[in-house]
């Protein structure tokens, strides 16, 4: 039996790992890395989940494509069953995700009798909680400060330090992966233990979307807004992901006003400052704009070899110091991306028994390393598909349809899936909040183009030369 659980835990990470390559890094994290393998029998896998919200969330979203997947990786799997962890312990207890693969279906259980109160869940995650649950890692003690943090750290502190409210909301903006999601659960943890009487709710603007939609499908809205009307501290991150939405923004619009005339908190975060953010309303910016508005520059290499140092001291390990400083000069541009560098090189002396050196880390981190040498944004990809087009910049993110605006766009978007890390939600808000879907479309009609116009071809060989020279 542990021989069958192991064999099915490798087969779900190589499941896992195609599903991270597809939906991008920040999706994985929230809805697919929480997820265990339950069991298997008679060709029912049970995918274990946390919590309802992400079953639905997972069920919704990306269970058509894992049920292919795992078919493809092992034949011998009929159906997948994603069910909420605290639920697994009677026999087949709310099935709300059952998947035939054979069928290629979903059946999905809508009975009364799945819908009893959750059973506790562990520290810090209230059973009635209407937020998302708070990494544990993200604290103040674990934030290394430096200049180019010093001031939204500050502002995050006296917020979470303050019995009222100081300025409102306080509006966290930077690149991504400079801290603004590990500002923000440090505030959550430190309210929460400071003074457990008060209620936080911390959530991604994502899931915010996705509750009012659901309230808005169940004819709920009254419960809806209750829920978010009646909190002590509001925390939303990644503000930019209601961009074009305009019900959840009015929806929005009226809980901010609600709380801040009842003299609650509220924190946002977002990729811009709320002046540059598009398709928001005026009113809102103006609303976001209200309160203090902190900026996360992009790291200095101090910051950045101060991070390592920190981050060597709590995993235990002694690194050479060329080897940090190393690191520190050549990954730039991304926390994660540095502390994910580490931890490979730490797991590569471990897992091999070497010693840590400048040698091992170039050859555990060679790919990383090459992708840091020619970095490609989005931004970069449409001022040169721009200018080989004749078109404008500003035609990348208009509503426009015309040809000589829709094919250009559609290379820049093919070209971002190409040459970028970005997933496809990203790249989407990228050209004018635009969905997923119009991503995929762009990438396919572009391919097929490619394959059938040779002079098509030429130019999109050139254009990737430039971008990649």
């Amino acid at each position: 039996m542990a021989e069958h659980g192991a064999l099915l835990d490798t087969q779900w990470q190589r499941v896992s790992g195609l599903l991270r390559a597809e939906i991008g890094e920040a999706a994985y994290r929230s809805w697919l890395r929480p997820m265990t393998v339950g069991g298997e029998r008679d060709g029912l896998i049970t995918m274990k989940v946390p919590t309802r919200f992400m079953r639905d969330w997972v069920v919704a979203h990306y269970a058509d494509r894992m049920r292919a997947l795992w078919g493809g990786e092992n034949p011998a799997v009929q159906r997948i069953d994603i069910v909420v962890e605290t639920d697994t312990n009677g026999v087949d207890a709310c099935r709300n995700g059952v998947l035939d693969v054979a069928a290629g279906s979903r059946a999905i259980n809508g009975s009364r009798a799945c819908e009893q109160p959750p059973a506790a869940t562990p520290e810090g995650h209230d059973p009635n909680d209407i937020g998302a649950p708070l990494d544990a890692r993200f604290t103040f003690d674990n934030f290394v400060v430096g200049k180019p943090n010093e001031f939204a750290y500050a502002a995050a502190r006296r917020v979470a330090d303050a019995g009222k409210v100081s300025f409102n909301p306080l509006f966290l903006y930077g690149g991504v992966g400079l801290g603004k999601t590990h500002l923000m659960h440090a505030v959550a943890w430190h309210i929460r233990r400071r003074e457990p009487s008060r209620t936080v709710v911390y959530l991604s603007a994502e899931k915010f979307l996705y509750r009012f939609i659901r309230a808005l499908r169940e004819q709920n809205t009254v419960d809806f807004k209750a829920q978010f009307r009646s909190v002590d501290v509001l925390m939303i991150d990644d503000v930019q992901f209601i961009s074009g939405k305009d019900s959840t923004q009015e929806e929005f619009f009226h809980t901010f006003n609600t709380l801040v005339d009842q003299g609650r908190q509220i924190v946002l975060s977002a990729d811009k400052s709320p002046s540059d953010l598009e398709g928001i309303q005026e009113r809102l910016k103006s609303r976001l704009s209200c309160g203090l508005v902190a900026d996360i520059h992009a790291t200095t290499y101090e910051l950045r070899l101060g991070i390592l140092q920190t981050k060597a001291e709590r995993l235990g390990v002694e690194i050479p110091r060329k080897v940090m400083e190393f690191l520190a000069h050549r990954i730039s541009s991304n926390v994660r991306e540095l502390e994910g560098a580490l931890n490979r090189v730490v797991a590569h002396a471990q897992l091999v028994g070497r010693d840590i050196s400048l040698e091992t880390t170039q050859e555990v981190l060679h790919d990383l390393l090459r992708s840091n040498d020619r970095r490609v944004s989005i931004e970069d990809i449409q001022k040169r598909v721009a200018e080989h087009f004749n078109i404008r910049v500003s035609d990348m993110h208009s509503a426009r349809r015309a040809r000589s605006i829709a094919r250009p766009r559609q290379v820049a978007m093919y070209l971002a899936k190409q040459l970028t890390s970005r997933s496809l939600p990203e790249i989407g808000r990228k050209f004018g909040g635009r969905d997923h879907t119009t991503v995929m479309h762009a990438v396919r009609k572009v391919e097929e183009l490619r394959a059938q116009d040779a002079v098509f071809a030429e130019d999109l060989e050139l254009l990737q030369r430039m971008l990649r020279s």
